[in-house]
């Protein structure tokens, strides 16, 4: 690389840091930081990873066994059970085709059920594919799969009994696990990274269950000491982006641009 390229040097990171990097694009410069949690999710795994001025904190890192393969696996079943022209060998590909088209996050499960009932026309879409053996076209319902899908990330004993636990009790597990120190600036700096995280909303709902959490907490510490501490508000940002699906590349290249990253 050195000789064929004329590379002057090398720079080896973390993939945490790059995506905390990537989410620069959407703050100011006097605001880009690199202590966060990040979420990185991707076909096989999530993993939730704490970074503190730049290094990982190692110790706290946590992974979820839910990622994009899993919601494909997930609408492929709901779709089994009650779509009948699908081709068999192509229900897999179907599945994350209308999972990448598709798919959101909604704030109330059960009221986004009750808006399909209510209107199933402005809610349920269409899905036209081609069987690659007969040529011929076969069209399918998208309804309740459009949000059950990626809700297995809020609710994983959809699809995995093994797994109870929500992405946003995780995320706060790993932040309370963490120094002290750092636990406000892991709140305010929670950054998407991987293409599991771009369904529209994905930030937004994990924002609400995590600012319900933490408010909690400081309501009950209140309660505790009977009213005599009153604890000072924890700012919850989720950072979402337009590179998140790139982040560890794109973030890759914004450090290497910073006059900290040209002096050495």
């Amino acid at each position: 690389m050195f000789e064929t390229f004329n590379i002057p040097g090398l720079y080896i990171a973390v993939q945490a840091v790059l995506a905390l990097a990537a989410s620069w694009t959407s703050r100011q410069v006097g605001e880009r930081t690199l202590t966060g949690i990040v979420i990185d999710s991707g076909d096989g795994v999530t993993h939730v990873i704490p970074v503190a001025e730049g290094y990982m904190i190692g110790s706290c890192i946590k992974h979820i066994p839910i990622a994009g393969r899993d919601i494909t696996y997930f609408i492929q079943q709901l779709l089994r059970e009650r779509e009948v022209g699908i081709p068999p060998e192509q229900s897999l590909e179907t599945a994350k085709a209308v999972k990448e088209r598709y798919c959101y996050i909604c704030p109330d499960i059960v009221k986004e059920f009750t808006k399909y009932d209510v209107d199933p026309g402005k809610w349920i879409k269409k899905y036209k594919g081609v069987n690659a053996i007969s040529k011929n076209e076969f069209q399918i319902d998208v309804g309740y799969e459009r949000f059950l899908g990626p809700e297995i990330f809020f609710h994983p004993e959809f699809a995995n009994p093994d797994f109870m636990q929500p992405i946003s009790d995780v995320v706060d597990e790993v932040i309370q696990n963490c120094p002290i120190d750092v636990r406000r600036p892991l709140y305010k700096n929670i950054v998407l990274s991987g293409g599991s995280t771009m369904f529209h909303d994905f930030g937004r709902g994990l924002q609400r269950d995590l600012k319900h959490a933490v408010d909690g907490r400081l309501r009950l510490s209140e309660e505790l000491s009977g009213g005599r501490i009153k604890p000072k508000p924890i700012e919850v940002q989720v950072i979402s982006h337009h590179m998140q699906r790139y982040a560890v590349w794109f973030g890759g290249s914004m450090l290497a641009s910073t006059e900290e990253a040209g002096a050495r």
